[in-house]
């Protein structure tokens, strides 16, 4: 079948009515559509024809510009938070208690020796600025060598225009050129200074970094951190956790609603900022605990020892317990999230829950478990949940293996990395402040980490009152230290003593909950409304205009097609400009090449030689005339 004059059946199949012209079509649809204005257009006179126009043009423009901002509003895809209560049995929350000091100091002591000798001469130094005043000289020499990889200099600001850099021990030039800045001032003597921490790079001392510091105390514990820093970062896991508070001289007494508990029940983590920590319904090996009612005689009452005199005096200058509230399965991150409790004192804490639920992609950049994000979770070794916290500590570790080449020893290492210690990587503390001052790096893991997508945050009232009592505090010491040391002297003091209430306030939680502001039926709904409002049109309207549009498209086929075997005939006719024989002169041709007329060489007709005797005539009917092998106009040639 002609491809022409299919297509044209199929315009016939698919409408009743237009032309084939673009113009035709037009009118007829103007004629016909259930759209209001069109049909105004090609009815009234030459005036209102274009006055109908006009407005036809003004609300269909109207009606886009509606449509745009609406798809935008959709394409935005906002959220709306809602607020529900709910009332139900809740799991008990996981509880993590740790001491404010990591380890004993009988047990790190022979460690820390020569740091802690350094940093007492060098505060006896700057009590005592003029040399020769401190008693320094009657003790064995000083070991420098920790001193100059970080030294801990006084700025002298006597002079605001030239100020003066005092090295502690005996060392004394100019601030000119170094970069340093003045910070606020404390008085020693009759000199104001301020307490500066130099960090330099390996590659000498004209690469370095000063920290300043408002007051000798922020940094003398600052230096002593990353001093100890260093020399504990060379210490085995199993002897940090060996000097550390074990469990059972710690947790002195346990009780969960009417059930007793002992430190068995709590399950042991090494954190690198508080040393050993007892976790109390992680959840890990078994299901989690439900409290059976809310009320402080619902929940976990404990009884702790701090031992606070065994702390270690420059590296923990707070005293206490340090807990925190968390899910099951999740690493607890007590430097952020956590809160003191204090010793000698009864501290209750009512808890409150807040279920938060968040739309994932593509209203909001959250995570369900962590598997989309691009950072490596290390806290993932200790079979923990995914959490931003977790995902920002492991990008920082990760960026400083990268840059410094070693890893932090507060942070988990990445496998194949050793944590940075001055010995084999001297300018490691440079390289770490640096790095923590760097907005750019900091800003790069603020975008790579996501918020999870669902969590629970735990609403905390406290409460604290002196625990125990003057009049009862004889008693409950003789008993906790016989239960702990089965010894009838007293072993327990109040600087040592915690008491813990922890419980849920009341049954019922809050649910924050997020849903999508706009909706796909939103989004038709306002559509439709604003193609109603300003031209009174419907779905079937905008089908008719999908059916103009397909009878466009079939009649811009059809001139296609036309168009090309117009193209197709006037080449043939270029290459053949003459019409082609037709058959009955190719068979004149044909006899004329077997009986040749007249001419040079040919007898004449009247003296043409007789047939001789017995010849018989000719048989003209036997002739046959063979086709010639003509090329046709339509057919290629090469």
């Amino acid at each position: 079948m002609n491809l022409k004059k299919y297509f044209i059946r199929a315009l016939h199949r698919l409408q009743k009515g237009p032309g084939y012209t673009y113009k035709e079509l037009l009118v007829w649809y103007c004629d016909n559509t259930n759209t209001h204005g069109p049909k105004r257009i090609i009815k009234e006179g030459p005036k209102k024809k274009f006055i109908w126009f006009f407005l036809t043009l003004l609300f269909a423009s109207l009606v886009f510009w509606q449509w745009g901002i609406l798809i935008n509003t959709y394409l935005s895809y906002n959220v709306t938070s809602s607020l529900s209560i709910g009332f139900k049995t809740m799991k008990f929350p996981a509880v993590t208690v740790c001491n404010a000091n990591p380890f004993k100091y009988s047990e790190v002591k022979h460690l820390l020796k020569e740091l802690d000798r350094l940093i007492e001469a060098a505060l006896e130094r700057i009590l005592q600025p003029t040399p020769g005043n401190g008693s320094e000289n009657a003790s064995p020499p000083l070991d420098l060598e920790l001193w100059h990889q970080i030294p801990l200099v006084l700025i002298d600001e006597h002079d605001k225009d030239n100020p003066i850099i005092l090295d502690i021990f005996e060392r004394r030039q100019t601030a000119e050129g170094n970069g340093t800045t003045a910070g606020n001032a404390t008085a020693a003597g009759n000199e104001t200074l301020v307490s500066n921490e130099t960090l330099c790079s390996h590659q000498g001392t004209n690469n370095c970094t000063y920290r300043n510091f408002t007051s000798a105390v922020q940094a003398v514990t600052e230096w002593y951190i990353l001093q100890s820093t260093s020399i504990l970062s060379k210490v085995p896991l199993q002897e940090r956790i060996r000097m550390g508070y074990q469990a059972e001289d710690m947790i002195l007494a346990c009780l969960y609603g009417a059930e007793p508990c002992n430190y068995k029940n709590f399950t042991q983590i090494y954190h690198p900022d508080h040393g050993n920590c007892y976790i109390f319904n992680w959840g890990m090996d078994e299901e989690a605990l439900n409290s059976s009612n809310p009320g402080a005689e619902f929940g976990l009452k404990l009884i702790l020892d701090i031992s606070q005199q065994d702390y270690i005096p420059y590296l923990s200058s707070a005293a206490g317990a340090r807990l925190m509230l968390h899910q099951q399965k999740s690493f607890p991150f007590l430097k952020d999230q956590g809160i003191y409790a204090m010793a000698g004192t009864e501290t209750s804490i009512g808890v409150l829950v807040d279920e938060l639920e968040r739309m994932g992609y593509p209203y909001s950049d959250c995570t369900m478990n962590g598997s989309d994000v691009p950072v490596k979770n290390l806290y993932s070794q200790y079979n923990t949940s995914y959490s931003i916290q977790a995902c920002l500590r492991s990008c920082f570790q990760n960026h400083m293996v990268e840059i410094c080449g070693c890893g932090h020893y507060m942070f988990p290492l990445p496998e194949g990395v050793n944590y940075c210690n001055n010995e084999d990587y001297p300018g490691w503390a440079y390289c770490y402040s640096s790095l923590r001052s760097s907005i750019r790096h900091r800003q790069i893991c603020i975008d790579s980490c996501k918020e999870t997508c669902n969590d629970t945050q735990y609403k905390m009232t406290i409460s604290m009152a002196d625990w125990p009592s003057e009049a009862s505090e004889d008693w409950i010491f003789h008993i906790l230290s016989y239960e702990r040391d089965m010894s009838t002297n007293v072993t327990l003091d109040r600087n040592g003593i915690i008491k813990l209430n922890i419980y849920f306030q009341e049954y019922n939680y809050r649910t924050i909950s997020e849903s999508a502001a706009t909706t796909i039926v939103w989004l038709l709904s306002s559509l439709g409304g604003q193609f109603g409002f300003w031209m009174g049109g419907s779905v079937l309207c905008l089908i008719e205009f999908g059916e103009i549009i397909i009878d466009s498209l079939w009649i811009t086929i059809i001139n296609v097609i036309g168009w090309c075997k117009g193209l197709k005939q006037k080449r043939a006719q270029a290459r053949y400009p003459d019409a082609p024989p037709t058959v009955s002169e190719l068979v004149e041709a044909h006899t004329n090449l077997g009986f040749q007329h007249e001419g040079a060489g040919a007898l004449p007709r009247d003296e043409a030689l007789p047939p001789e005797p017995g010849t018989p005539p000719p048989n003209y009917d036997s002739l046959r005339v063979q086709p010639l092998d003509i090329l046709s106009p339509d057919s290629d040639a090469d």
